[in-house]
């Protein structure tokens, strides 16, 4: 298989390269009456989820860890104006804006950049109304269209470089959202992958693609060795996408022979699997404990034809689930607040058990999850931790804030 710079096989290998995008603008444009259409709870204060951000970003430098940011991949990406024309094109037709005058209007002031880095910060943030000076409307669409305070809606949940696509083994997931207010976040990753040059001249194969159907994201796909994927259907992720991932990648001849699809509660406190467990060591994991109890697991196995499989039904807690498709020693759960209860919710809250493996047995927490940080170091856990009071408010973890793009194998 060529290399094409990607590589994960499980979620502990060293990690060597990542993806993160620094919170920009779009979070300043999170206002109270907004946060339930842009999935947020709170509003974190730009200046210091930046400081946290760059502290995150420095833990990875400090590790050998090459650091990428999809805001400069993308700018990058379209320094070639044939390519540009193109993305922004796209872009503007997936803003939602109804009125023809106005989307021409949007893709002339997209154009009117002349700085690539500007234009894609741009983008991101969104265009409030009292930036863009229209004359008389000509349509009622137009004129309910300038009763919103944006021309184009802002992109806060970028920082969760985790979920719009996903590399499994050398190739990647190319997601498509549940919620609209998250499906043009894939349009970066599309163009990267197609255009940037790191990748324009390598194959890198495609399990989904953000045009299918069925609604997937990164926070619910976890890579448990170069044998095992695990993949929830959840919230956000139809066991559809499942299904298609399973046959392309079954097909192409990777070593990955079991897909786990572990059906979790469809509401937000289980929103991806990666909410409720993460890997951090050989056989250790974090758990929310409201999970503990038997799940229904669909074990996806490979065929003996080109992308066929077989699937079977188990219902088994979730160490025992661990520990028969993992091998070796028995599955140890280390619980987020240590049992269900105050710390627990509290931590859980602010995703006590989304960890980020940069090696086996060291990860990246929060610091305000002190419960489970304790937790985890008196079970021989290494901590990198960081500050936390703004990324946190958007409910997502150090995981949900990375994509790794290269790890070592194991």
């Amino acid at each position: 298989m060529n290399y094409n710079g990607l590589q994960v096989y499980s979620e502990i290998g060293k990690l060597k390269k990542v993806l993160l995008h620094r919170p920009g603008e779009e979070i300043e444009n999170l206002t109270p009456d907004l946060m339930e259409r842009l999935l947020f709870d709170d509003i974190p204060y730009l200046k210091v989820a930046r400081e946290e951000h760059d502290a995150f970003a420095e833990v990875f430098r400090k590790n050998d860890v090459e650091v990428f940011y999809l805001e400069k991949l993308m700018a990058e990406t379209i320094k070639d104006n044939s390519v540009k024309e193109l993305f922004i094109d796209e872009f503007v037709s997936e803003t939602g804006i109804i009125n023809k005058t106005r989307m021409a209007q949007v893709r002339a002031y997209y154009q009117s950049f002349n700085d690539d880095q500007i234009l894609v910060d741009k983008m991101m943030a969104g265009i409030r109304g009292e930036e863009f000076k229209i004359g008389l409307s000509h349509s009622l669409s137009d004129m309910i269209e300038m009763d919103y305070p944006f021309v184009v809606d802002p992109m806060p949940n970028l920082y969760f470089t985790r979920d719009p696509f996903a590399t499994l083994g050398t190739g990647i997931s190319l997601n498509k959202m549940r919620t609209v207010t998250r499906r043009r976040e894939t349009i970066f990753a599309k163009y990267i992958f197609k255009y940037h040059p790191l990748f324009k001249d390598v194959e890198v194969p495609y399990w989904y693609d953000r045009d299918q159907p069925y609604a997937i994201e990164g926070g619910d796909e976890l890579v448990l060795s170069d044998k095992v994927i695990a993949i929830g259907v959840s919230q956000r992720t139809d066991a559809a996408a499942i299904d298609i991932i399973a046959k392309r990648i079954f097909a192409d001849g990777q070593p990955f022979e079991t897909i786990l699809a572990f059906d979790i509660p469809k509401e937000r406190a289980f929103m991806h699997l990666d909410t409720v467990f993460t890997m951090v060591d050989h056989n250790k994991f974090t758990i929310h404990p409201e999970i503990e109890g038997p799940l229904t697991v669909y074990s996806i196995q490979r065929g003996d034809g080109r992308g066929e499989y077989v699937i079977e039904k188990e219902t088994k807690k979730l160490e025992d689930i661990l520990t028969k498709y993992l091998g070796g020693d028995q599955v140890k759960l280390i619980r987020c607040g240590g049992k269900r209860g105050i710390d627990a919710a509290r931590e859980q809250w602010n995703d006590g058990s989304n960890t980020l493996a940069i090696a086996p047995g060291e990860v990246v927490v929060y610091s305000r999850n002190h419960v489970t940080n304790r937790l985890l170091e008196e079970e021989g856990v290494k901590l990198h931790v960081i500050p936390s009071s703004e990324l946190s408010r958007g409910r997502g973890g150090p995981r949900c804030m990375s994509m790794p793009l290269y790890r070592e194998k194991l």
